[in-house]
């Protein structure tokens, strides 16, 4: 027999399942129609579930099975007795038992979990329209790519050995199928946001994702997708410059959170170079894009295959044979190479270089040399980027080439000047 807390903890306890009950309780009560549960029944089935399992730890362990059928039985009694055709769903009757199972979750000391449940009940609730609005605009090839993205995600990532092979024991196969799915997942989550905010939010959006992620795979994904809308060129060419000037942001954020003292030295050259991205991006909005809406509307976007994972497996390819040649150069040319690695390893990304060099920053490398290391990583980074944006629609290239060229233009300057 468990020993009761005290009548303190005890009001606590009954006072959280109250407060997830309510909660549950008010979006039902807005959506009520006809069914037998609302405002003031939650919360008394919350603390129900509370109670039970306060028998059960009362050496009553089938109070809480009993309870819980009693409950069950009446929900199903309710529902043919209370269901119409014009509201014929379960919805209510299964939160009202998950109402019950949070308030005993209460009593077991995790009303963390049963707070984190209740919210994301209540979200799945709200959110009824817009998940209507999406399933209906969903396809069998939308959900044959979102099949495709868990094999490759749940299936396939946890197979692949975690370890280094090859020359220079470099090539870790796991980090590059890693490189994969984020590829796929940034061609997939691009999809599903524009076809459900249109094309200018949904590809802005992207192009925020990428530059927090990995721009570089967004610059692909939105070069590729170009060419099968040339009509949103544009819109493409701003969601790339956005995510290439997010990443100098991500670079100073990486710096200054191992190596101040370096981050002083780079703030100047990486905002100015970041800036001109910006004052790129603003031009795109601004100039390009708003026009184009005034002019054609609203354009949609028609992709047959939103993952594109084929053109991710090769793009990861290309990833593993640069990091060998970046790891090469690095080995053979010693601190000498330092630059070299930088920029070969600012091919593919610039997160493993920064990182990189602000730890040896700290130590055996002389601080100018690791800032002109990572100064050379983000404009090679960007050459990058740019000349995979000249392979897509000449529309793409018309707005994201000279943007790129002014920020490459910045860095250079910045190199020199530092």
């Amino acid at each position: 027999m468990t020993e009761l807390p005290e009548m303190q903890e005890l009001l606590h306890r009954f006072a959280i399942a109250l407060a997830l009950g309510l909660f549950i309780g008010f979006e039902r009560e807005m959506e009520k129609t006809g069914t037998f549960a609302g405002i003031r029944t939650f919360p008394l089935i919350s603390m129900l579930g509370c109670m039970a399992a306060l028998l059960h730890d009362l050496s009553v362990p089938w109070a809480f099975p009993v309870i819980l059928l009693i409950l069950a039985a009446f929900v199903l009694a309710a529902y043919f007795f209370i269901s119409s055709a014009a509201s014929p769903g379960i919805t209510t009757e299964i939160t009202s038992l998950l109402a019950f199972l949070f308030g005993a979750l209460v009593w077991w000391q995790m009303p963390g979990l049963a707070a984190a449940l209740a919210v994301v009940t209540v979200l799945l609730l709200a959110s009824k329209k817009p998940l209507e609005n999406l399933a209906h605009k969903i396809g069998h090839s939308d959900l044959n790519a979102a099949l495709q993205f868990a094999v490759i995600t749940l299936v396939i990532l946890p197979v692949v050995p975690n370890k280094t092979f090859g020359p220079l024991d470099v090539i870790n196969f796991h980090d590059i199928w890693l490189f994969v799915i984020l590829i796929a997942g940034l061609n997939l989550i691009g999809y599903i946001l524009i076809k459900i905010l249109g094309s200018h939010q949904g590809i802005g959006l992207s192009g925020l994702l990428g530059g927090i992620g990995s721009s570089t795979a967004l610059t692909v994904s939105f070069s590729r997708r170009s060419k099968a809308e040339a009509r949103l060129g544009a819109d493409f060419a701003f969601g790339i410059v956005l995510a290439s000037s997010i990443m100098f942001i991500r670079v100073l954020v990486l710096v200054f959170s191992i190596n101040p003292q370096l981050g002083t030295r780079l703030l100047i050259p990486i905002t100015a170079t970041g800036m001109v991205g910006f004052l790129g991006c603003a031009y795109l909005w601004f100039f390009q894009l708003k026009k184009a809406e005034k002019g054609d509307g609203k354009a949609t976007l028609e992709i047959s295959n939103p993952l594109e994972l084929w053109q991710a497996i090769r793009f990861g390819i290309l990833f593993g044979i640069i990091i060998v040649v970046a790891r090469a150069a690095q080995f053979f040319f010693g601190t000498a190479g330092v630059y070299v690695s930088s920029f070969l390893t600012g091919l593919t990304e610039v997160d493993a270089i920064t990182l990189s060099l602000c730890k040896l920053g700290q130590g055996s490398l002389v601080p100018t040399v690791a800032v002109h290391g990572i100064i050379i990583a983000t404009l090679a980074n960007t050459v990058v980027k740019a000349l995979i944006s000249a392979t897509g629609a000449p529309s793409l290239r018309r707005q994201a080439i000279p943007v790129f060229a002014a920020m490459i233009g910045a860095g250079i300057l910045a190199l020199f000047f530092l």
